[in-house]
């Protein structure tokens, strides 16, 4: 009799457990909900823009006289986003995200962008191609 007391108490504890979780209150409709963006939620023409934006105040030259050279949707490599810095780990994973190439006077700016599409100035020193997948 005693084998069938413990599993008896064992069912009694875990039904005690699952009625305190189904009382729990509800999350506050107040609280906002945490979304992830993906790139299908960013769109490459707003990266680009972000892009432009940066580029026309770090060079101080006026919008028009900036030209991309190419913006596209990539898959980076790792965490780094084709911008590994010294000393820096990053996530060894895929991460779906952005490139645009801005040419400003006799320079060219490398944007890279993750999931997010916030625009990132990569120095030439350090850009590297995206994912061989996604290379033409």
């Amino acid at each position: 009799m005693r084998g069938s007391t413990k599993v008896g108490t064992l069912v009694l504890g875990f039904a005690a457990l699952v009625a305190c979780a189904a009382e729990a209150p509800p999350a506050s409709p107040s609280a906002p909900a945490v979304v992830s963006p993906t790139p299908a939620a960013v769109s490459l023409a707003s990266v680009t823009e972000a892009a432009l934006a940066d580029a026309a105040t770090r060079t101080g030259l006026e919008p028009d006289a900036l030209k991309v050279l190419s913006a596209e949707v990539v898959t980076w490599s790792d965490g780094s986003l084709g911008c590994p810095q010294p000393g820096m780990m990053y996530t060894q994973a895929l991460v779906p995200g952005y490139r645009v190439r801005i040419q400003a006077g006799g320079q060219v700016l490398d944007y890279h962008a993750g999931r997010s599409g916030q625009p990132t100035l990569c120095p030439a020193e350090f850009a590297r191609d995206s994912a061989p997948a996604d290379r033409t």
